[in-house]
Formats: structure tokens, sequence, C-alpha cells
């Protein structure tokens, strides 16, 4: 499987606007500048994307690893905050909440550390990711 997506750029680093685009057509030529990135801009930033794919990569992820230990969960938030720092991404930070009856608090930290470890995000990023989990 390949997925794959592009960018555009025009003007200078600072003074100039891009857009992005995905494959699927959910980013479509969606803008993305200096003040979207490092100020307070309208439009996206890659900081942001990689934050929405490790959410959302990692959510699934735990969703089968409950599944295949017969648990069905319930509800599955994730917000994951990707820190830029002096150029560059340090750390990505998973706050997840969960509802999943039946499930205990040790089996339900082993599969979100688990999850954690091994979504292909995560073997993505060469950073410190941490987790804060807990059970709704």
């Amino acid at each position: 499987m390949k997925r794959s997506a592009s960018a555009n750029w025009k003007g200078t680093g600072k003074d100039g606007k891009g857009t992005v685009s995905s494959q699927s057509g959910v980013l479509d030529n969606t803008a993305y500048s200096y003040k979207s990135r490092f100020e307070e801009g309208t439009g996206t930033n890659p900081e942001e994307l990689i934050a929405a794919a490790h959410s959302g990569c990692f959510t699934m992820k735990l969703s089968f690893l409950l599944s295949g230990a017969g648990f069905t969960p319930e509800n599955i938030d994730t917000k994951a905050t990707i820190t830029l720092d002096n150029g560059a991404i340090t750390s990505s930070h998973l706050e997840l909440k969960a509802t999943v009856p039946g499930i205990d608090q040790a089996k339900f930290l082993e599969l979100a550390e688990e999850a954690r470890t091994n979504c292909p995000i995560s073997k993505l990023l060469n950073t410190e990711i941490t987790l804060d989990a807990s059970l709704a």
C-alpha cells in the first residue's frame, strides 16, 4: 500500500504561501503559511498534520489490539500534541480517554502502551512519545 500527498509553495519562507493536497482529496489545496505554522494564521501546518496522523494511527491500532484481546471499545478519544523546538520535532504526547466495557486498568494500560510503541506513525517518528491514558 502507498499513500501520497503533495505541497506547493510560492514566495519566500516567511512571506510566501503554500497549499497541501492529499491523494484522498480530504486536503485539496489546503492553505499553509509561516503564520499558520509559527504564529496564529489561518490554514494548517506540517506539525498539525503529523499530530492528526499520529492520533489517528494510535487510536486505530489500539482499537485493533482491544478487539484482538476480546474487548469492544465504545469510544476512544486521542489528542496528539507535537512539539517543535529549535527546528526539530522533539516529542509527541498522546492523551487517551476511552470507554471499554469489561477491561481492567492494567490490561488497558498494557494495550495502550503496545499501541503507543507499535502504531506505524510511532515507528516513523524518531522522537520521544509519551502517553497519558485513562478509562472513562
